[in-house]
């Protein structure tokens, strides 16, 4: 059965930056791995305007980012050194383990054109026994992504393994991470290999057991329900899922099965052991000062 319907939620994650956030919610933190997903644009701004959208410096520790576009271009670099344009179709992710800083700049100003600009940003937490591992980069093209086609159905397979598909994008722990496009009348299903299961409607509309549903909503499906999607116009669907990890807690850019982990971090940042990018250094994202939230409710992260 359906076991819950998430609407996005607006949020900002910069001054000239907002998004729609549909995960983490209140009545369902994660689903699988994924503990966070954010929709950004159409963005349709001025060339001049782009330097507001930028996100600056920020930490993360525990998790791997996830980004993802479908126009435009964004430049990522972090502490490690690297620098990478991040162009449409193709997977930048990002392992922070023990302690990564990054930055995202919208530097071309091509990218912003006609409101071209979309991303999709999600966040998968590590196992434990991976939470302290050193941080990676790793920037994914296209053409190594596996595709799937059929009548009315176009499908990316972004991470992980689906419909008898494996993607050589490396994961720390079992999962299914895809991009889906369906024709008006299209007939989908969820992949069965996982216990957890659901997608977010980017675009378009569907039905499932006779009830609509709209874009700016993430459904997601107790293990064992095969649902069956259809397409009432043109739409794009990202489906995620994967196996459980456990508790984890999330405050601001940090995710952790432990507490005081999250505790930790938060001094590693104001105290600078966290190093940004060398090439992007001049500023950075503060810590918050929010003393009347646990580690387990998070004030607005940043994008990625």
């Amino acid at each position: 059965m359906l076991d819950i319907v998430i609407e996005a939620r607006q949020a900002a994650i910069a001054p000239g930056m907002e998004v729609r956030r549909i995960l983490p919610f209140r009545l369902r933190r994660m689903v699988g791995p994924f503990i966070f997903m954010d929709h950004a644009g159409p963005v349709d701004v001025q060339p001049s305007q782009a330097k507001s959208m930028d996100v600056l410096p920020h930490p993360h520790i525990g998790l791997s980012t996830v980004s993802y576009l479908f126009g435009g271009n964004v430049m990522h670099r972090d502490s490690l050194g690297v620098e990478q344009i991040i162009r449409p179709g193709e997977v930048n992710w990002m392992t922070a383990g023990r302690g990564i800083a990054h930055s995202e700049r919208f530097e071309d100003p091509a990218a912003l054109a006609g409101g071209n600009l979309e991303m999709i940003q999600t966040w998968v937490a590590l196992p434990e026994k991976d939470e302290e591992a050193m941080p990676a980069f790793n920037n994914y093209k296209p053409d190594v992504l596996p595709i799937f086609t059929d009548t009315g159905v176009w499908m990316r397979l972004i991470a992980g393994n689906a419909y008898g598909l494996n993607s050589s994008v490396k994961t720390h722990s079992p999962l299914f991470y895809l991009h889906v496009v369906l024709e008006k009348g299209a007939r989908f299903g969820l992949p069965k290999e996982h216990s957890e299961r659901g997608f977010y409607i980017v675009k378009g509309n569907i039905e499932v057991a006779g009830r609509a549903y709209v874009a700016g909503q993430m459904l997601v499906f107790t293990k064992g329900v095969d649902p069956l999607i259809i397409a009432t116009e043109p739409t794009t669907l990202m489906m995620l899922g994967g196996e459980p990890l456990g508790e984890r807690h999330i405050w601001w850019n940090f995710v952790s099965s432990r507490k005081e982990r999250i505790e930790e971090a938060k001094a590693d940042w104001k105290a600078g052991r966290i190093l940004l990018p060398p090439s992007d250094n001049h500023e950075f994202v503060p810590l918050p000062e929010d003393k009347s939230r646990p580690a387990s409710s998070p004030p607005p992260q940043a994008l990625s």
